[in-house]
């Protein structure tokens, strides 16, 4: 595939989009006044916008027109904040410069000078990404103290592309990497967060607080990070988009480590659009990989706008797993039909090689991880090392309140070092299989995309039982590096549940492309309405 510049990617991703939100699509919404800052601090309108559809290329021409300013988006999200996050508790700080930021963006709005499309939009960041104006804690007290020296790298890229740092999100403490049976969503810093469905239920981790704003419109976009699972398990859970691109697209400098061979940070949107716009942003030539962010075709831009027809002749691979459930067993048949019925072929697969992933993954991340933390803990006051974080742990009780064990922890204290020959062959043998296992489907069924599904319905939150998460479907992207897109798929009863797509290494532009269409076609999205627990004779 011909690559483009970020530029262009930017400019080509504006343009369709606006296209898509001629009238009749889904995010026009009815026009608020200037008081509309007097409406109720729950309301989603905001500058003749509905928070909850509208898209970046949508806020960007009311900005230029000057209808809309992002001090007042910014507002609006901050007063959604104060009123609705009490329900959910998914945003642990909101940065003090905010409204600054938007000053400054709208000043270059005024002066013809912005910098893309996130200029002036506001962004939530999980808080394992390091940031120098507010704490970064990966939801542990043991680095609660002051704030790292200097942003991670995709920090300062969204800061040179003009958005706005909202603040930071709740995430499952460690992300989810400290004990053997963790509630995703808890940290002893954060405290639980809740799913804005059913209030009693799990957000998935551990892109928890991300992904829960995000479904109750806290912000217009949010970066998470994820290992195996941490962005499109979230997205999946909370019904909104996340995108893990391949990896090495996002730079992981300054974000808390599990694994460099398996982290990446990625963005979370309700929208795809949105999605693909921030990884604009977030990717470029610096990366840990040289490589060019990425690109999208004309053809692939014209699919993203919903054209008719977008779907008809892709090959879509449909990973069941029926160990999910019968519910979300139906929700795939019908999701299969609708997308047949668009034109798209869908032909059911298999996956090889998942018995043995599951076999070596969890052996080689725990050596991975012992390197990568004893390599950041440094950089941070604190503990100095993954012995000293789990003395810590031992002596504070209130990092023991949800649950107590660091069994993880203590296993990748006693693990080989990843200079271990038996660790080497590992790890070599996790990528072979991995990468076969996406790259022989695809080419034996002539695919463009694998689906699956992304999560189960959100089981009910419980501290002593611990999470109820055998999902399978994020592995093979997560292991091989390669990208994978998480778009709703629907409901069962009140729980959203996504549609997991998986494509080829550095195909992230091609997957968000057929992503678009497939969003658009299943039109799955559906606002929370924050109910305390679920209709009796929900599953879980």
């Amino acid at each position: 595939m011909k690559k483009r510049s970020l530029a262009a990617l930017t400019a080509l991703l504006v343009v369709v989009a606006l296209v898509a939100a001629a009238p009749g699509h889904r995010a026009a919404a009815a026009d608020s006044g200037p008081g509309d800052t007097a409406r109720s601090a729950e309301s989603t309108l905001v500058g003749g916008v509905d928070l909850d559809t509208v898209t970046i290329p949508e806020l960007q021409a009311r900005m230029n027109r000057g209808s809309l300013s992002s001090l007042r988006l910014t507002r609006a999200y901050l007063r959604r904040i104060k009123a609705v996050d009490p329900k959910i508790n998914a945003v642990l700080h909101t940065s003090p410069t905010a409204l600054r930021q938007a000053a400054a963006s709208d000043l270059r709005h005024r002066l013809g000078k912005t910098r893309g499309p996130l200029d002036g939009i506001p962004v939530l960041l999980k808080d394992n990404v390091n940031t120098r104006d507010m704490p970064t804690t990966a939801g542990s007290l043991a680095l609660a103290g002051s704030p790292p020296d200097a942003d991670a790298d995709l920090v300062a890229k969204l800061r040179a592309a003009g958005a706005v740092i909202l603040g930071k999100t709740n995430l499952s403490e460690w992300a989810n990497f400290r004990a053997a049976k963790p509630t995703s969503g808890w940290s002893a810093v954060g405290g639980q967060t809740n799913n804005p469905y059913v209030l009693d239920r799990n957000p998935c981790g551990s892109s928890s607080g991300s992904a829960a704003a995000l479904a109750a419109s806290l912000a217009q976009v949010a970066i998470g990070t994820e290992t195996d699972g941490s962005i499109v398990c979230p997205a999946g859970m909370n019904g909104v988009v996340g995108l893990k691109p391949s990896l090495g697209v996002v730079s992981q400098s300054g974000v808390v480590p599990i694994s460099a061979e398996q982290d990446t940070a990625g963005p979370m949107a309700r929208n795809v659009i949105d999605a693909a716009l921030t990884l604009s942003a977030l990717g470029g030539r610096d990366t840990l990989r040289a490589a060019d962010a990425p690109g999208l075709t004309d053809a692939g831009l014209t699919d993203a706008a919903g054209r008719p027809g977008a779907l008809r002749g892709k090959r879509i691979g449909l990973w069941r797993l029926p160990s999910l459930g019968a519910e979300v067993d139906a929700l795939m048949t019908r999701t299969a039909e609708r997308l047949t019925a668009a034109g798209a072929e869908v032909v059911e697969v298999s996956m090889p090689y998942q018995e043995r992933l599951a076999e070596l993954e969890f052996p080689a991340l725990l050596s991975e991880f012992h390197r990568d933390i004893d390599a950041y803990l440094p950089t941070r006051g604190g503990p100095q090392d993954l012995a000293e974080l789990i003395e810590f742990n031992r002596t504070h009780p209130r990092e023991q309140t949800c649950f107590a064990g660091q069994e993880l922890f203590e296993q990748a204290l006693a693990a080989p070092p990843t200079t271990d020959p038996e660790y080497r062959a590992m790890r070599a043998e996790l990528t072979d299989l991995s990468r076969r296992s996406i790259d022989e489907v695809m080419a034996a069924h002539g695919l463009d995309a694998i689906a699956s599904p992304a999560n189960p319905p959100a089981w009910t939150t419980d501290c002593a039982r611990g999470d109820n998460d055998v999902i399978p479907s994020s592995t093979p992207a997560a292991v091989a590096g390669y990208p994978s897109l998480s778009v709703p798929a629907g409901l069962v009863g009140e729980l959203p549940v996504g549609l997991l797509l998986m494509a080829g290494d550095r195909q992230d532009a091609e997957l968000l492309s057929l992503g678009a269409a497939v969003e658009h076609r299943l039109d799955a999205w559906r606002a929370p309405r924050y109910l305390p627990s679920a209709p009796s004779g929900t599953a879980r």
